[in-house]
């Protein structure tokens, strides 16, 4: 088994770490930087201390930000950042402001538009992105330390990644106490993107020691304390260990990346308006279940099942199945509103994105056709 392991980004996690933000812009050698951020943030205040902590370094706030960033949106804030010269920036947030920050930072100093980059084939240059540092406010999904964005071109109705490693951050702060007001059907939904992160990694196509060990370890403080999380928002220690969760997860799968979950939910956000999340469980227990039986030759699939507590893998996948109803989140097709045989291979069609290569049994239209029939 040949592989490789490079993470590329400082993590700095504790209570009360993002009002250190100061010394880590001095660490990036930053002098003039744009906060990223949503809606909400500048307008509740903590973007205000974050400038105000920044000791004038931030000079501007950018928070047209959608919940599915675009690629106008990426476009709008790099406007933001060469107008002032920018030479970092801060991204504070979730996954949005994360995807939408890096794409920005990536060709800040560039004179293009990123659209060149996300579907017209132009290589990003390291000459042309500035450094960022990730402010993480919720646990889910760990984008702070990947080098991934996701966005749409609303003019082509195309949604897709993009990477390359000028992407990464250069320090990612992971801060338990920003996680405090999170509502609980969003830590539910982020929380089990966690889930989706560490168990789809550990079977990747591309699995290896490091990111497995990292995913076993996310995956038992997942099923351990994300319940708590749910129902005991101020419980610092269940904020805290899911932080933990979500980082280690995003480390699991750095390399390995996503497989049949991930899949499925890009089409159940885009046309069902699925929060991430959730998305990605509305089918994790039934790929658990359908890759025991079908590609854990190896035995694999059913030792992590045993050493996240389970006796099976039949187990484990009853088990979110049974968290997912108690957190009140979807768990069939009727509730989203996809009842027909139209919509389901619709849905089913745009599900068959190159992660399914990635599954430890390739997933061919029709097993997806079969799941979605099953899961009406």
């Amino acid at each position: 088994m040949n592989w490789e392991f490079n993470l590329p980004v400082k993590l700095a996690f504790g209570n009360n770490r993002h009002e250190q933000i100061y010394d880590y812009i001095c660490e990036i050698g930053g002098e003039v930087g744009v906060l990223v951020c949503s809606h909400s943030f500048a307008g509740n205040g903590l973007a205000d201390k974050l400038v105000k902590l920044s000791g004038g370094k931030i000079k501007a706030v950018f928070s047209d930000i959608r919940p599915n960033p675009t690629t106008d949106n990426v476009n709008a804030c790099v406007d933001v950042m060469r107008s002032i010269g920018a030479d970092f920036a801060v991204a504070l947030g979730g996954g949005s402001p994360m995807d939408c920050c890096k794409a920005a930072c990536a060709i800040a100093k560039g004179d293009d538009k990123i659209e060149a980059y996300h579907s017209g084939g132009k290589a990003i240059s390291a000459d042309e992105a500035i450094p960022m540092i990730a402010v993480t406010t919720t646990s889910g999904t760990a984008s702070e330390v990947t080098n991934i964005s996701v966005l749409t071109d609303l003019a082509k109705n195309l949604k897709q990644p993009m990477n390359d490693p000028a992407m990464y951050p250069k320090i990612a702060v992971i801060d338990p106490v920003l996680t405090l007001t999170v509502p609980p059907q969003i830590t539910a939904s982020t929380g089990l993107d966690v889930l989706s992160h560490a168990i789809e990694s550990y079977w990747a196509t591309l699995n290896q020691p490091i990111c497995s060990a990292c995913s076993v370890y996310a995956a038992r403080l997942v099923f351990e304390y994300l319940e708590r999380a749910y129902n005991h928002p101020d419980d610092l220690l269940a904020r805290e260990k899911m932080a933990e969760a979500s980082i280690v997860a995003g480390v699991a799968f750095s390399h390995p990346r996503t497989t049949g979950s991930h899949a499925c939910s890009f089409p159940l956000t885009n046309i069902y308006g699925v929060p991430h999340g959730e998305a990605c469980a509305f089918t994790l227990d039934y790929f658990v279940k359908f890759n025991a039986e079908h590609a854990d030759e190896e035995g694999r699939i059913t030792a992590f099942a045993r050493d996240c507590g389970f006796d099976t893998p039949d187990a484990m996948a009853d088990e979110i199945a049974a968290m997912k109803s108690r957190m009140g989140m979807r768990t069939n097709l009727s509730q989203i509103g996809c009842t027909t045989d139209e919509q389901i291979r619709e849905l089913t069609q745009k599900s068959m994105s190159m992660l399914m290569k990635r599954n430890p049994i390739e997933l061919t239209e029709e097993n997806i056709y079969n799941m979605y029939i099953n899961l009406r």
